[in-house]
């Protein structure tokens, strides 16, 4: 059976699991909490407050795991802008409650998985950062300091050990963590069943309002009535531009290469490039000769990079300049990830809406821990109970910090908006090959087409249904991607990752392969920057 998923390409989560699968939202419905979105974060908020006795009615547009939790890494590990920039940018206290929370988060995987008995080769492990001379920052002394003022074992090491080449100084951190996501996500889904919970899959949300007090989460099958919603949704679709000037999607690839078991010490390792670059090992059950060493880094600005393929050959070429005994490449993937402005994730109470909404986003590349981190404080929210953490992760924050990447971002974002004033990127469909797509003008109408491999031709609105921003072509996952806010779209229109909710509108060609002229209107531009 083909794994459910946002993209073509295929983990190796996703190769080795069989997740279990639930059927759409029958009709409307009540509930004590609904949450939406089946990956790590929803299904573990799910989990907590089924075990609190709250009536759950959890959702998703596409299955579980069938998002970003599908395309992880899936390895705890220190915060992406590490203890040093934690300190500077918030200082001692904060930097002491980032460690904590990150700590806690093992904890909380770790006793479920002994609670509930997941199978899901969890596993500790030592983690070491590194940077080679002329690479990132040099000097491990003040992140090993800063550490350890946070209270976090660490040490500083001349090199990592057991390393086929020589990572010069680096700071170890203790009693880090990684385990295979899908078979956790497949227990917890059992677990929550079991503890009364619904699941229903297929079943896109695309509105919530508000009726006396009551949250009223709209979907493509019905209304669910709720006293507490919780968007896990990888980035919200619910805000349409308060928390998206405040956080950008990036694409991250990855490669799974095949090693002689036990050539590669079982270690998390990351390094401090531009780019970076860090690695785990997987240990297939029904292969004793062979690791998988998973390799990922080459990020990108989502919707930037119409061909993309070029990354995965960077991966291997940096690995195989250090692990000479790797072999074949058995997995490639991609998979988005949303960074905040100011470095932690945005967990908690909705700046914006309806009451009683809570988000989990802005993962930064620590998906797992954040998004179990988030589950915690919106359990502790829900149930009226205040979080240590609440305040440092909060929503509603403002960027104080990291304003130079804050304003850099939304440059970015609004000199995507001059693309409605150019060309198409080919003349005609005949320029279209089998297997790619591009943007096609007619008149002020900017028009998507695929052609598949077998030369059927495919069009769609190319305006993002979000914010009117064009979309480009992602020949790696064979997607339409949104290059302002993340979004990201099937060939055929339907809607991959949000924020954005509905399709790219399907637009029908003559036998010319040109757009009549009255069907042009709904692909014209917005009346203005973001706007319909």
């Amino acid at each position: 059976m083909q794994p459910v998923t946002n993209g073509t390409s295929c983990s190796v989560w996703l190769a080795t699991s069989a997740l279990p699968q639930f059927s759409p939202l029958p009709s409307d419905c009540e509930t004590d909490v609904c949450v939406i979105g089946a990956g790590i974060a929803g299904m573990t908020t799910a989990y907590l407050l089924s075990r609190e006795g709250k009536r759950v009615v959890l959702i998703d547009a596409l299955g579980i795991g069938a998002g970003e939790t599908g395309r992880t890494t899936a390895h705890f590990f220190p915060p992406d802008e590490w203890y040093t920039g934690v300190e500077k940018h918030f200082g001692k206290k904060k930097s002491r409650l980032v460690a904590e929370s990150f700590a806690a988060s093992i904890d909380m995987v770790e006793s479920i998985i002994n609670q509930e008995g997941i199978d899901c080769e969890f596993e500790r492990l030592d983690g070491y950062l590194y940077a080679l001379a002329g690479n990132g920052f040099k000097n491990m002394d003040h992140e090993f300091e800063a550490a350890s003022r946070a209270g976090v074992p660490v040490e500083r090491l001349d090199h990592v050990p057991g390393l086929s080449f020589d990572t010069g100084p680096c700071v170890h951190y203790a009693n880090q963590a990684q385990f295979h996501p899908l078979k956790y996500l497949g227990g917890l889904a059992q677990a929550f069943v079991q503890r009364g919970g619904t699941i229903h899959c297929g079943t896109l949300a695309d509105d919530i309002g508000l009726d006396r007090n009551v949250c009223l989460v709209h979907t493509s099958h019905g209304t669910i009535r709720a006293s507490a919603v919780v968007v896990a949704t990888n980035t919200p679709f619910n805000d349409r531009v308060t928390m998206h000037t405040k956080q950008a999607g990036y694409r991250t690839y990855v490669i799974g290469m095949r090693v002689p078991r036990g050539a590669v010490p079982r270690i998390l390792l990351w390094d401090t490039g531009d780019p970076y670059y860090y690695i785990r090992l997987e240990s297939p059950p029904d292969d004793a000769e062979h690791d998988i060493l998973i390799v990922g880094g080459a990020d990108h600005k989502v919707g930037q990079d119409s061909h993309p393929e070029h990354r995965y050959a960077e991966i291997e070429r940096w690995v195989r300049e250090r692990f000479p005994m790797a072999m074949d490449v058995a997995y490639r993937w991609s998979g988005e990830v949303m960074e905040p402005s100011d470095g932690p994730a945005y967990l908690g109470r909705n700046p914006s809406g309806p009451h009683g909404v809570y988000l989990i986003t802005g993962d930064s590349g620590n998906g797992m821990t954040h998004c179990t981190i988030g589950a915690m404080i919106v359990n502790d929210l829900i149930m009226g109970r205040d979080n240590r953490w609440q305040e440092l992760y909060d929503p509603s924050r403002k960027v104080m910090h990291g304003l130079a990447d804050f304003v850099a971002e939304q440059a970015n974002t609004l000199s995507q908006y001059g693309e409605w004033m150019k060309g198409g990127e080919v003349e005609s469909v005949e320029e279209i090959a089998a297997g790619e797509g591009a943007i096609l003008r007619e008149g002020l109408s900017k028009i998507a087409v695929h052609r598949d491999a077998q030369g059927g031709l495919h069009a769609v609105s190319a305006k993002c249904t979000h914010l009117g921003c064009i979309v480009h072509w992602n020949s790696a996952e064979q997607s339409w991607d949104c290059p302002c806010h993340g979004s990201r779209f099937a060939t055929d229109g339907e809607v991959l990752h949000g924020p954005a909710v509905a399709a790219l509108a399907p637009v029908t060609l003559d036998t010319q392969g040109h757009v009549p002229r009255n069907a042009r209107d709904s692909q014209r531009p917005p009346r203005g920057p973001g706007l319909r």
